[in-house]
């Protein structure tokens, strides 16, 4: 028989009454914290003082209702340095909501990437000017010799030699056209291609030792068989 109750009650949802993973323990702890007022203690000791199920048990029942988001427990340190652990209950699941973090796009880009050696090229190139004023490059002349200096860096040739080719013997006079001037340097100074590695010499490997089958004497050949004398002799023979 079923009363209505006026006073002096607790609405519970059926998703907790009847929740299907939540044991009979964590069910009846849910209901009555749910039954308490604001500000009651429902620490582990606290409400193993009142039922006699236990530390152990109460402690795995309150687990469960935080796993399945009916309450939550966090560490709060108090003016006096004491740490107290505060815990609030709900009354229907409740499952913060974490932003998803994602990486931050790359502003669109304008150009195509450059291949390394012709970023490293272009890099060379714009730096000249802080080891000399005189070769200040504009954009236009740099890209027009990147090529250059690839052609320099996809030799073998390291680029801080490059960098020393270009700056080392500089004229005292002003360089009205630097861009000229490099490009000259670049081609006129262009060293040859590396010398590709030799073919390697395939090493030479005697026939193994066999044992003769007419005479037991040992003789190096591919094959098992008789020795050379042996067969000699057999041509005789016949």
């Amino acid at each position: 028989m079923t009363e209505r109750h006026d006073e002096n009650f607790t609405v519970v949802g059926n998703h907790l009454a009847q929740h299907p993973d939540l044991s009979l323990t964590a069910i009846g702890l849910a209901v009555h914290i749910q039954s308490l007022p604001a500000g009651t203690p429902v620490g582990i000791k606290a409400l193993a003082a009142k039922f006699r199920e236990g530390e152990i048990r109460i402690a795995a029942a309150l687990r469960e209702l935080e796993t399945h988001g009916y309450l939550t427990r966090t560490k709060e340190r108090l003016q006096s340095g004491r740490v107290v652990t505060r815990t609030v209950s709900y009354n229907k699941p409740h499952s913060p909501v974490v932003p998803e973090r994602r990486p931050a796009s790359p502003p669109p880009s304008t150009e195509p990437a450059a291949p390394k050696p012709h970023r490293t090229a272009a890099d060379l190139l714009t730096g000249l000017r802080a080891l000399d004023s005189r070769l200040l490059l504009s954009e236009r002349d740099v890209h027009r010799l990147v090529p250059q200096v690839s052609a320099w860096l996809e030799r073998g040739v390291p680029a801080t030699a490059v960098q020393r080719t270009l700056t080392t013997g500089l004229p005292q006079d002003p360089i009205q056209h630097p861009a000229a001037f490099l490009a000259h340097r670049l081609t006129t100074l262009l060293p040859p291609p590396l010398p590709t590695a030799p073919p390697s010499t395939p090493t030479f490997r005697p026939a193994p030792l066999q044992t003769c089958d007419g005479c037991d004497r040992a003789f190096r050949a591919a094959q098992p068989g008789r020795c050379r004398d042996c067969r000699t002799g057999e041509q005789k023979v016949a």
